[in-house]
């Protein structure tokens, strides 16, 4: 059974790949796995409807026959744990993969998140660059451990799985900035990921998503 998920009809980010649904859309083309999307609108997602897949009013969500699910994260692990291809068969080395996926979510995504939130809605506040600054020193110690970690590895435990999705997804959001550039070993990481073919894919059709509805 096909599954479908939700995305934004019109991103705030424009196409970039930043919305959470690109997560969820690459891990199922990582797996072979076809899908289909339901755009909706900021007022739509509000709705009894929607809240009744996802209670916070947000994307994405999965559903799956009888299956409804929300949380990019959880997707993630649901479609990984169900399909081959982005958990190890090793016992130890799944774990492993899946503390990568919840470090990802919970240790680096927050302060790289909350940066982009200050710095478009905070930037006239009195206390604006000191939080940005504090924030910045923040990610700036967890890139350290995460580039000492990685080395000179091509992923953050043999071989590619859903914690460099996960983690990739999350980094992304630090391109253009010195946070990413001034660790080449990251920037490198995430550029390897992004030449997957099926993120290639993820992307294009997220982008083509975006494309139509603003088209409309």
């Amino acid at each position: 059974m096909t599954a479908t998920i939700t995305a934004f009809e019109r991103s705030p980010d424009r196409g970039k790949g930043l919305a959470r649904d690109m997560r969820v859309r690459w891990a199922l083309e990582e797996v072979g796995q076809p899908y289909e999307v339901r755009l909706l609108s900021f007022a739509a997602m509000k709705q009894p409807g929607h809240r009744a897949l996802q209670p916070f009013g947000q994307i994405p969500t999965y559903e799956e026959g009888d299956l409804s699910l929300f949380e990019s994260g959880a997707i993630v692990l649901h479609i990984a744990e169900r399909h081959a291809g982005l958990l190890p068969g090793d016992a130890n080395a799944r774990a492993r993969a899946i503390s990568w996926m919840f470090a990802a979510l919970t240790t680096l995504e927050p302060p790289i998140f909350e940066r982009d939130m200050v710095r478009i809605l905070d930037r006239e506040k009195p206390w604006y660059e000191e939080r940005l600054s504090a924030l910045d020193e923040t990610i700036r110690k967890r890139l350290s451990d995460l580039a000492r970690h990685l080395g000179a590895a091509a992923w953050l435990d043999g071989a590619f799985s859903a914690g460099d999705l996960l983690m990739v997804t999350v980094l992304r959001r630090l391109q253009g900035s010195d946070l990413l550039e001034e660790r080449p070993t990251l920037a490198a990481y995430v550029a390897r990921a992004e030449a997957r073919p099926a993120y290639r894919r993820a992307f294009a059709a997220q982008l083509a998503d975006f494309t139509a509805s603003s088209a409309g």
